[in-house]
């Protein structure tokens, strides 16, 4: 067992700084369980659940692993007050919020006793959530799965930045799926990192298997942030996709590309695994992805190379 601690680590009650993303239609209880049994922190990710269902996984979650584990609520999705309301009735100990403004909530979970984070894409917002009272901020960089930020601020120039504008905890996200990924978080001043697209390739993950199949066949280049005129969104390319890049080349409205998106578009790809029609939300890193592997595996590799990697780098300095 690691002894290692940091503000991070301390802030969770956690073994290893390693946050897994709350992906919609990825992470559930077995994903959420199985990182946090693994030493890291598991997210629930509520987007995609109806309130009835979130109160489920948590109660399954509960049952599953004795270590803290969170909630991620994307504060742009339905039933974001009857989540707020499961999450402080079940007492859950970690919220992380992400896609709106952090004061909506940030007090009144603070109030309950509950570890707030929040999602940030540029300095200006990290420093909004922390003068909301937000514990940490998690800087996600232009690689990431998911929404994304319109400012397609690289990881690798956004994390220096909200490390100089805040003082509370930086979490880095976008671009991580190994250890010396997570080193060069750590040198850019990052305490953890948040992980998404790895921890979609694990059989806990409640995506489908074809679309598990497709990001580990991924290649560089095979994503793309699009829907910018909406709410930005890193895809993988597919006749869905196609559909949209030709739609926006048309100079196509917000109402169209709201009707071309429709409703359950993202559960159709995702979590059915129609890969043609579906929308399908993955990060840059995919393409570094070869093996579904067990979430646990996933944490202990990680954390591994990322100690393995510091040690290699310090005897290459001091040799120089």
């Amino acid at each position: 067992m690691s002894t290692y601690q940091n503000n991070i680590t301390q802030l969770f009650d956690i073994r290893y700084p390693i946050i897994q993303g709350g992906m919609i239609w990825a992470s559930g209880w077995r994903l959420a369980s199985a990182v946090s049994n693994a030493g890291g922190l598991g997210l629930i990710g509520s987007g995609s659940m109806y309130p009835d269902v979130l109160k489920d996984h948590i109660q399954k979650c509960k049952a599953a692993t004795d270590k803290p584990f969170g909630v991620n609520v994307p504060l742009l999705y339905p039933n974001v007050e009857e989540h707020i309301q499961t999450i402080i009735e079940e007492k859950i100990p970690i919220v992380f919020t992400s896609a709106g403004n952090p004061k909506t909530y940030t007090q009144r979970l603070k109030e309950e006793g509950i570890k707030v984070v929040h999602v940030i894409s540029s300095s200006k917002f990290a420093v909004k959530a922390q003068e909301a009272g937000c514990d940490a901020v998690v800087a996600e960089g232009f690689e990431a799965g998911g929404h994304n930020g319109r400012e397609e601020t690289t990881t690798l120039v956004l994390i220096p930045s909200v490390v100089d504008a805040v003082s509370i905890p930086v979490i880095a996200a976008g671009g991580i799926a190994t250890g010396k990924q997570m080193l060069a978080a750590f040198a850019l001043g990052a305490s953890g990192v948040q992980i998404g697209s790895r921890f979609v390739a694990t059989p806990e993950a409640s995506s489908h298997i074809n679309f598990k199949n497709l990001i580990i066949g991924s290649n560089e280049g095979d994503t793309v942030l699009s829907l910018k005129k909406l709410t930005p969104v890193r895809l993988l390319k597919n006749k869905f996709y196609q559909q949209v890049a030709e739609a926006e080349s048309n100079g196509a409205s917000i109402e169209e590309l709201k009707q071309l998106l429709g409703r359950g578009r993202a559960k159709l790809g995702m979590f059915e695994g129609n890969l043609e029609e579906g929308e399908l939300e993955i990060g840059q890193v995919a393409a570094m992805l070869c093996a579904i592997q067990p979430a646990s595996e996933v944490v202990e590799e990680i954390w591994k190379e990322f100690l393995s990697s510091a040690e290699q780098l310090s005897k290459t300095i001091t040799q120089q």
